[in-house]
Parts: C-alpha cells; structure tokens; sequence
C-alpha cells in the first residue's frame, strides 16, 4: 500500500505560499520546486565559465592579465 499524496500547490498566489510555509518543516513532508521550463529550456552556465568570460572581458579592457583566483 503506497501511503503517499502528491500535491501541486500554486505558489504565485498567496494563499499558495501560505499552504507550503505550513507543511514545508514537517517531518513527513518532502518539498520539490522543479525549474521552470523558461530555464530547463535554455543554456546554462558554471560558476567557473562566468568568471572565465570576465577576467578575458577584464583582459582585454585593461590590457593585462587578469585572474580572480
């Protein structure tokens, strides 16, 4: 017997974000807030290749080598 519930839960709306601020710090509950499929859809990036981009960015402007590291 599968003793479990799913639930999909507005949380735009207030009384959405009042129902998950209730359940969210019991014990029985498991929480999963999937990305929108506005960010799954599209490229993302690491913390190291945006860094990457900005000391080249930096490299080139000021014409010295740059590193953050």
């Amino acid at each position: 017997m599968n003793a479990t519930a799913i639930a999909h839960i507005d949380i735009s709306r207030p009384s959405g974000r009042k129902i998950v601020r209730e359940i969210e710090n019991r014990r029985a509950v498991k929480m999963n807030f999937p990305l929108p499929t506005a960010i799954t859809e599209k490229k993302t990036y690491s913390h190291d290749q945006v860094w990457g981009e900005v000391e080249e960015i930096l490299t080139k402007h000021y014409g010295v080598p740059i590193k953050s590291k």
